[in-house]
């Protein structure tokens, strides 16, 4: 199944009420206007595109050790996601839809790597609950997001929601202020160069890895040329 089938599905089923949390309508619409007020705002459009030059990044694994962007571009080209957090349910199937897209990614010699604003603690069990065998890195206030483009404020109505629903970012994330990055995910060259970006405010809609594949070809032709 698709990963977007997968994304749609869940949706229907947590709209639906089919899950022990079952969303009120006012949740819902809080929810929907939040989503709607984003794409509105024309942030996706400003972030990072393709043609651009990449942030480089330092950024710390689970264990507290540094990745570099330079030294996995030293290598290949590289995958970065951006996502939520391990509490997020889209993003748990994204993780899970990039790891069975890892041997093809490998292949291609290209790395990967996600990125979210939240803790080690939570980036470990983003690794355990997903069985991912590549690096989740934590991006701490959310500065690389924001290099990128892509971090934004969360509404004050959202914020009361997702307190209700126990979502405290600030606790997942050790960082009182209630931002976020924009689900994205970029293909970098070797170069530094961003070869692929796509950014979307909604946060249920998320490209299929195998997007991703044409783009690792065309450079890696480009570099067999």
């Amino acid at each position: 199944m698709a990963l977007q089938d997968k994304l749609d599905a869940f949706k229907a089923d947590f709209e639906g009420g089919r899950f022990p949390l079952k969303p009120s309508k006012e949740a819902l619409d809080t929810m929907h206007r939040a989503t709607a007020e984003l794409i509105a705002s024309g942030q996706a459009q400003r972030a990072k595109k393709a043609g651009d030059a990449a942030p480089e990044f330092i950024l710390r694994d689970p264990d507290g050790k540094q990745v570099a962007s330079r030294d996995l571009l030293a290598k290949g080209p590289l995958v970065v996601s951006f996502y939520r957090g391990v509490w997020c349910p889209y993003c748990n199937l994204e993780l899970q839809a990039l790891q069975e897209a890892l041997p093809e990614i490998a292949a291609r010699g290209a790395s990967l790597v996600a990125i979210s604003p939240q803790t080690a603690p939570n980036s470990r069990k983003s690794e355990r609950e997903n069985k991912l065998s590549f690096p989740i890195l934590s991006d701490v206030a959310s500065g690389l997001a924001d290099a990128f483009g892509i971090r934004f404020a969360l509404p004050a109505d959202l914020v009361a929601l997702y307190k209700s629903f126990k979502n405290d970012l600030p606790t997942f994330n050790d960082n009182p202020a209630w931002v976020l990055p924009m689900p994205a995910r970029y293909v970098i060259g070797r170069d530094g160069i961003i070869a692929y970006a796509e950014v979307n405010p909604d946060y249920t809609h998320r490209p299929d890895p195998s997007e991703l594949l044409p783009v690792l070809d065309r450079l890696r032709a480009g570099k067999a040329a």
